[in-house]
């Protein structure tokens, strides 16, 4: 008996038709959960540093940013906006990848980085432990419009974030981060709240 018909004999016996039911099912649920409530993502880079260094891998769940609002120091996974991909380039690989920051504004919010590189919101000095320096520019005073949130890298000097292609519509918002599952060593979600 050939290689082939032995396959087909094992579809066609009980165990088979049970196997196959059992990978179906199970790879189903699998792409559920991953499209509709939590998927692993990668960070290629130290815009996000110290918080996350490159070669991370984090969890980021989909659920709650349909049922409440963004709230600031969130970090959260998106789709670039239309102003990013018109500044690296519509063709290039960059412009199609998400891409992961801060929330450091909402709606209504008026934002500055003053001399000095410190973060101001509402004229309230933000208390930020998880940059990695002060920002070497200013920006604003500008107010978040309705419908979007203003992301920043905690990698002020190094990212390219809302203070240069602007301002994020929510809806491009894939889901929030809520934990480092690999390298083992950085398990946790320090930083991310």
């Amino acid at each position: 008996m050939s290689f082939f018909e032995q396959i087909q004999e094992w579809f066609a016996s009980d165990e088979g038709k049970e196997d196959v039911k059992t990978y179906t099912v199970s790879l189903s649920v699998a792409l559920l959960l991953r499209l509709l409530i939590i998927e692993p993502r990668y960070i290629p880079s130290l815009s996000m540093y110290p918080t996350f260094e490159v070669g991370d891998q984090l969890a980021v769940e989909k659920v709650t940013k349909r049922i409440r609002p963004f709230n600031r120091n969130e970090v959260v996974v998106f789709n670039p906006p239309e102003r990013f991909r018109e500044l690296v380039g519509e063709s290039s690989r960059k412009s199609k990848e998400a891409l992961i920051k801060r929330i450091v504004a909402v709606e209504g919010d008026t934002v500055e980085v003053k001399m000095g590189g410190t973060l101001f919101v509402n004229g309230v000095q933000q208390d930020e432990p998880f940059t990695a320096e002060d920002a070497e520019y200013e920006f604003g005073p500008v107010i978040v419009p309705p419908g979007d949130v203003l992301v920043l890298g905690d990698n002020r000097n190094h990212s390219l974030d809302g203070h240069i292609w602007g301002f994020l519509p929510a809806e491009n918002v894939i889901g929030r981060a809520v934990f480092v599952y690999w390298p083992p060593w950085r398990v946790g979600n320090t930083g991310m709240f």
